[in-house]
């Protein structure tokens, strides 16, 4: 793990030139992996490497014990806290806890938008991406990765219309009124990394972990992670105080439901979706899941952010050029539900 403790660190550096905010006040910082598990690995041949280029081959066995499925965790602790519990963020698919950082087009991202509003927070990388690390194919990650080509997001994160990408940014057909910052698409593709669709249990195990560490907590989660938000949300019910869904993907048990019934949760939309051939039944999904836990007697609410006013957003509204817009929209809904402190 590590940390900086001991005194208050002024962090100017996660206030970028393009936002010119006040620097934020942190009380300590650090990191630290959770989860994963080892796995024996047997009858591989023997291999030299050479691992500088000019320098001395060594042998390496590959047989033996390896520590895999792990997840990485960043925290921020601000000086001044004001949320009532730590704010855990889960990353969507092929992509890592960058999602909350630095916009694209180098604007403050949810991270320092939350921190700047007292809350402690907890930016992972997931199991398989990052700094979490990778393990063997086929002897551990059972698939083969996947990998997105530049343009892949553009249409299916509703940035813009159909085969609509072009590596002139003047070119790219967006979505009409789009908030995505155009001109930081290339650097949004950069954040890509291989993603498995074998490893979810795995996933799933290590988010729980990170609950039994740091919680009780509210967790945020965008895409992919919807089915894991949810879900350990319902195997750690007594740990979780709120869950705001960043138009999740994935849904939860059904059979489950009830256990979320004490925790009030929230599912954001962004725009366009009706133009998009997944989109509708994605949100669709969403909001017959959002029924069931109301049905089982808690609280539920889905927010299309066209009907509240709030225009041009893609998948990524983290990055949006109106993310603050968003996110205000998320603090005022976790104020009204008691999650911060009182003055």
């Amino acid at each position: 793990m590590s940390r900086i403790r001991g005194a208050i660190v002024s962090l100017s550096l996660l206030a970028t030139p393009a936002f010119a905010a006040e620097p934020i006040a942190l009380r300590d910082m650090g990191s630290f992996h959770v989860g994963g598990r080892l796995v024996e690995i047997s009858g591989r041949p023997v291999k030299e490497v050479v691992f500088t280029q000019g320098g001395v081959p060594a042998k390496i066995d590959p047989n033996g014990t390896y520590q895999v499925e792990q997840m990485y965790v960043q925290y921020f602790l601000p000086a001044d806290e004001k949320g009532a519990y730590p704010l855990l963020m889960w990353h969507g698919g092929g992509l890592t806890g960058v999602t909350y950082e630095t916009t694209p087009d180098g604007r403050e991202g949810w991270l320092n938008y939350f921190l700047r509003r007292g809350w402690s927070v907890y930016n992972s990388d997931a199991v398989e991406r990052g700094r979490a690390g990778w393990a063997q194919y086929p002897d551990i990650f059972k698939s083969e990765p996947v990998f997105l080509t530049t343009s892949n997001p553009f249409e299916r994160f509703r940035i813009g219309t159909g085969p609509g990408w072009d590596p002139d940014p003047a070119k790219r057909k967006l979505m009409p009124g789009s908030q995505f910052p155009n001109e930081g698409y290339d650097n949004f593709t950069k954040q890509g990394v291989p993603r498995w669709t074998t490893n979810d249990d795995a996933t799933l195990a290590a988010y729980i972990a990170e609950i039994d560490r740091v919680c009780p907590c509210v967790i945020l989660f965008h895409s992919q992670a919807g089915a894991f938000g949810f879900k350990a949300a319902q195997a750690r019910p007594d740990k979780v105080k709120a869950l705001v869904a960043v138009e999740p993907a994935g849904v939860g048990d059904p059979g489950r439901v009830d256990a979320l019934k004490g925790i009030p949760s929230l599912l954001v939309y962004g725009d366009f979706i009706e133009q998009d051939s997944r989109w509708p039944k994605i949100r669709a999904t969403g909001a017959a899941f959002a029924d069931g836990i109301r049905a089982a007697g808690g609280t539920a609410e889905v927010v299309d952010l066209p009907k509240a006013g709030i225009n041009g957003n893609s998948h990524m509204m983290m990055m949006d050029k109106n993310n603050a817009e968003v996110a205000a929209l998320i603090q005022t809904w976790l104020e009204g539900k008691g999650l911060t402190k009182k003055p």
